[in-house]
C-alpha cells in the first residue's frame, strides 16, 4: 500500500500505477488445493450451481462483489472525458468500497455511450457480480439504464449520482431543518438541478414527506404542461413538485425558502438570495469542485447551515459516506432490488447517526471527522432489515449481525493497511 506522500495528484498516481489489485482467499500451491480448488474438486460446485444459479451466492465471490459501470459521459465536473479516463476515478471508488465497506468492487468503464449496448452488457455480466453500480453516466441515459436494468436484473442497481448522493443530501436536510425548529412536511425546497444527483434528492425528499418542492433545469422552473426542455422523467418530478405550476427561475422561488439545494457546476448562486429566504435558511451547494456558493460566502449571507460536497468544508455531503454501507446492507441479505424505501431507511439512519453531535457544523458525519465504525454499519444495518421488510432478500440476516460483521470487515481491513504500511 501506497501513501500521497506529496500534493500532486498526478506524480502520486504515476507512482502508484493503478489503485486496485486482486489477490486470492485461499491457497493453490499443493497437489491438494489443486483437486480440491481447481481440476476435479471444482466441477462438483459447477454442477450444484448449474442446478440451483442462486448458489454462486453460496459457492464463489458473487456475494461480495459487484461490478462499477461508466462510461465517462458525466464524469465528476469535467464533463464528457470518456470511459479512459472514467477508469481512475471508478479505481478510487474500488478502493473506498473495500476500506469502508468489504466490498470487492471492479471497475468496468464501457468503450460505448449507447444505452442498448450498455444494458446489454450489465446484462452479461449478472452472473458474476451481487450488485451494479452506475457511475457518471449522462442524463436523461443514466435513467433510462437504471430503471430498465432493474427490471430486467436479478440484483440490484445502485446509481450512486441518484441513489447515493439523495440518501446523504436528505438525511442533511432532516437534521438541518430538526436544528432549524422546523418540519420537513411545511417547508419550501429549491432543487436547482434535474440531473442524476438533482432528481434523486428531489424523489426522496418527497418520499420523506416533503410537500413542496420546487425544481428546476436549464430552462427554468419544471410545472406540469411545460413542453421546452422536458423529458419522461422530468414530466414524473412534474407530478408532484410545483402544485402551484409557477414558472421562471430560482428568483421567482426563492422568496420564503427554507433550503435551497443545487447540483449544477455551471450555476452560480447569488448570495443576495439567501436574504430573500425564510428564517434560518439552509443552502447545499453540492457542485464539485466548485460549490455554487461557497460555504464561507453562503454563512457570510446570513445562511443558518451550509453544505457542500468538499471536505475542507463543514458539512461535506458526499455520497461517499453512504454507498459502503447501503451496498454492505443490499450484499449481505443477497438482495433482488432496491427500492425508494430502503434509500429512505438509509437516509434515516444517517441522520440519526450524528447522535448528540448535531449542529450547524455538523448536520451530517463524515468519514474525516467521524470514525465510520459509529455510523456506517449501522446504516448497512437499517438498509439490510428494510431490504427482508421489501421482501426483496434471498437472506434474512439478523440487523446485529450486519453490524457486526461490516465492523470486522473495515477492521481488518484497517489492521492490515497499518501492518503493510508500518513496513514501508
Amino acid at each position: 500500500m501506497i501513501r500521497a506522500e506529496h500534493n500532486d495528484p498526478v506524480s502520486a498516481h504515476k507512482r502508484a500505477k493503478g489503485k486496485i489489485e486482486i489477490l486470492p482467499r485461499i491457497h493453490m500451491d499443493n497437489p491438494k488445493d489443486l483437486t480440491t480448488y481447481y481440476t476435479p474438486g471444482v466441477a462438483d460446485v459447477a454442477s450444484l450451481i448449474a442446478r440451483s444459479p442462486d448458489l454462486t451466492y453460496t459457492y464463489t465471490s458473487r456475494a461480495n462483489t459487484i461490478a462499477i459501470i461508466s462510461d465517462g459521459t458525466r464524469l465528476l465536473g469535467l464533463g464528457n472525458v470518456g470511459p479512459f479516463a472514467a477508469t481512475t476515478v471508478m479505481e478510487s471508488k474500488s478502493v473506498i468500497y473495500k476500506r469502508y465497506g468489504g466490498v470487492d468492487a471492479i471497475p468496468l468503464c464501457l468503450n460505448t455511450t449507447n444505452e442498448a449496448e450498455i444494458i446489454s452488457t450489465c446484462r452479461y455480466l449478472e452472473p458474476s457480480f451481487g450488485l451494479i453500480h452506475l457511475e457518471d453516466i449522462e442524463s436523461p441515459k443514466c435513467f433510462v439504464v437504471q430503471e430498465r436494468l432493474a427490471e430486467q436484473l436479478s440484483i440490484p442497481v445502485f446509481h450512486d449520482d441518484r441513489h447515493g448522493t439523495s440518501v446523504v443530501a436528505t438525511a442533511g436536510v432532516m437534521n438541518g431543518l430538526k436544528l432549524a425548529g422546523k418540519k420537513l412536511s411545511s417547508s419550501r425546497i429549491i432543487v436547482n438541478g434535474a440531473g442524476a444527483a438533482g432528481l434523486g434528492i428531489a424523489e426522496l425528499l418527497a418520499e420523506a414527506g416533503a410537500k413542496e418542492i420546487y425544481a428546476l433545469d436549464s430552462k427554468g422552473i419544471i410545472y406540469k404542461g411545460r413542453e421546452d426542455g422536458m423529458n419522461q422523467f422530468k414530466t414524473a418530478l412534474a407530478e408532484y413538485t410545483n402544485k402551484e405550476r409557477v414558472s421562471g427561475h430560482v428568483e421567482d422561488v426563492i422568496g420564503d425558502a427554507d433550503v435551497f439545494i443545487s447540483a449544477v457546476p455551471s450555476y452560480r448562486f447569488d448570495r443576495s438570495n439567501i436574504k430573500k429566504m425564510s428564517e434560518k435558511p439552509i443552502i447545499f451547494a453540492l457542485s464539485n469542485p466548485n460549490p455554487e456558493i461557497s460555504y464561507k460566502e453562503a454563512k457570510e449571507a446570513g445562511a443558518f447551515i451550509a453544505a457542500t460536497g468538499l471536505s475542507s468544508n463543514p458539512n461535506q455531503v458526499n455520497n461517499m459516506i453512504c454507498y459502503p454501507s447501503i451496498t454492505r446492507g443490499l450484499l449481505d441479505t443477497n438482495a433482488k432490488g432496491l427500492n425508494k424505501h430502503i434509500l429512505l431507511a438509509a437516509a434515516r439512519e444517517l441522520a440519526k447517526s450524528t447522535g448528540n453531535k448535531l449542529s450547524v457544523d455538523n448536520v451530517i458525519p463524515t468519514i474525516q471527522r467521524n470514525n465510520p465504525l459509529s455510523f456506517m454499519p449501522n446504516v448497512a444495518a437499517a438498509v439490510a432489515k428494510e431490504v427482508v421488510r421489501q421482501k426483496l432478500a434471498r437472506l434474512s440476516p439478523d440487523p446485529g449481525e450486519v453490524r457486526k460483521e461490516m465492523k470486522e470487515r473495515i477492521r481488518r481491513f484497517m489492521k492490515i493497511e497499518r501492518k503493510v504500511l508500518g513496513k514501508r
